[in-house]
């Protein structure tokens, strides 16, 4: 134990002398030897890449920088960009893109063989890491894990959501929303009309009654429509900006861009919409829910009755109920 207390104290002193300029040869001797250990790391990992790359046998792309791999050569046209690439490199490229090898498809026959033929194999995609939160750990459809309770999501939204009875029977409010656009526009003349919000809002109000029906009412629901606006907004406006956590996974641990804390942030406020609207759903009389049965369920009606079922094949969880009507 002295020995090692007496090594310890040596290294320490050792260290001190050369930061205090005591010791200039010891110091340019330490230089050296974090040069040659920092060339070694870096030939290593060169190697283990070209190494990998032969087993892979990745596609043809262009050569990339250490460690930032291809990120500063991107233009902001990205289409116009690889289509340059797929003149040099052919159909399939390679990008590395900090940690992440890159596959890009320039050709509609391949897109569609791998996208639909050979859609199982390749449905492990990447996902961006501030929408670990977003989507409840990956509890949603589209960035969901291809297993059971996938599949289980998808069934429940393509006989409920997407049905044909569903989209017939709000077939009177979409010409409702769709008129009252036209009107709104038409009170616009001769000033800058946003198209994109208006035709945002209708179709958002058309979701909103398909995803809670009547369960809220006037002003409340006009409110409720413009804070879900804004929430979704900033989700998209979080996940499309560049994330250096994507780029290099080990980072994102630290949150360097603080995406990790806006997206806990979003997701709370969208918690206390859902849960305001479940709340509300829960507390409606025997009477308006047997005015609901004649009129038809909405999607959280029917997803909170699959919340109460025994059956673990159909039942489902608190969290994918959120997941689904994010």
């Amino acid at each position: 134990m002295i020995s090692q207390l007496s090594a310890g104290l040596s290294w320490w002193r050792w260290v001190d002398d050369i930061a205090n300029g005591e010791n200039k040869v010891k110091g340019v001797y330490v230089s050296v030897v974090v040069v040659v250990l920092i060339t070694c790391v870096y030939v290593v990992i060169v190697k283990s890449q070209r190494k990998n790359g032969r087993e892979l046998r990745l596609p043809p792309g262009p050569r990339g920088l250490p460690l930032i791999g291809n990120l500063l050569s991107l233009e902001p046209n990205l289409h116009v960009y690889f289509e340059k690439l797929s003149k040099i490199y052919g159909p399939i490229i390679k990008l590395q893109f900090g940690r992440k090898c890159v596959i890009v498809l320039s050709s509609s026959s391949l897109a569609k063989e791998i996208l639909r033929d050979q859609d199982v194999n390749f449905a492990g995609r990447d996902r961006p890491v501030a929408l670990l939160a977003l989507t409840y750990g990956w509890s949603d459809l589209i960035w969901g894990h291809s297993d059971q309770e996938w599949r289980k999501l998808r069934k429940i939204c393509n006989q409920e959501l997407l049905s044909n009875t569903s989209l017939d029977s709000c077939y009177a409010l979409r010409r409702k929303e769709v008129r009252r656009m036209v009107k709104d526009v038409y009170g616009m003349i001769n000033t800058p009309i946003n198209v994109g919000e208006q035709v945002f809002v209708t179709i958002l109000n058309v979701v909103l009654n398909m995803l809670w029906g009547s369960t809220i009412h006037g002003q409340e629901r006009i409110n409720v429509g413009i804070e879900f606006q804004r929430i979704l907004t900033g989700m998209n406006e979080l996940v499309l900006k560049p994330n250096i956590s994507d780029f290099f996974p080990i980072l994102a641990r630290f949150d360097l861009q603080g995406f990790d804390k806006e997206a806990n942030k979003l997701l709370r406020e969208m918690d206390q919409i859902f849960h305001s609207v479940i709340d509300q759903h829960l507390k409606l009389d025997k009477e308006n829910n047997e005015h609901r049965e004649k009129s038809g369920k909405d999607f959280l009606q029917f997803l909170l009755e699959l919340m109460e079922k025994q059956d673990s094949k159909t039942r489902i969880t608190i969290i994918q109920l959120k997941a689904l009507l994010l």
